[in-house]
């Protein structure tokens, strides 16, 4: 087994940054799409039916995939015989970004059932303010594997 996760690891490592890159950027789009939900559409018109398919789209289409790919080459990459030291502070650090990432990403899908239940009660502003999130674990993962501290 260790064999193959050697063989295998500069593939894995590249998906990982591929499934990284897609997430990211569904968790970056997802609060601005509910913000401008919020603050321009409404509910009960054509347009808020339009929003609701393109955030659905965008959470089931893109993100998910994205997100379960992210731990499953993160996964492969932990397990590949030599990559971590878990006597370190960085795995550790990058690992609970990344379970905060995946609670956010929960957050969103809960937040997106609400516009679709017409029982929504955050603000744009409170959406924004969330939108800072990703970015922020974001810095904690890059630093984190860069200067591996």
């Amino acid at each position: 087994m260790q064999d193959v996760l050697i063989t295998f690891y500069n593939f894995a490592k590249a998906m990982h940054i591929v499934s990284v890159i897609a997430w990211m950027a569904g968790l970056f789009y997802l609060p601005r799409l509910f913000v401008y939900h919020v603050e321009v559409v409404g509910t009960g018109n054509e347009t808020d039916t339009l929003f609701q398919t393109m955030e659905r789209r965008l959470l089931k289409a893109i993100m998910n995939p994205a997100m379960i790919s992210t731990w499953i080459f993160g996964l492969v990459l932990v397990l590949t015989p030599g990559i971590v030291g878990w006597d370190m502070v960085w795995p550790w650090t990058k690992g609970l970004s990344v379970i905060a990432m995946t609670w956010f990403h929960m957050w969103l899908a809960a937040r997106r059932k609400e516009f679709v239940a017409g029982t929504n009660t955050l603000t744009g502003r409170r959406y924004r303010v969330m939108n800072e999130v990703p970015t922020l674990l974001m810095l904690v993962i890059v630093f984190s594997v860069i200067y591996k501290f």
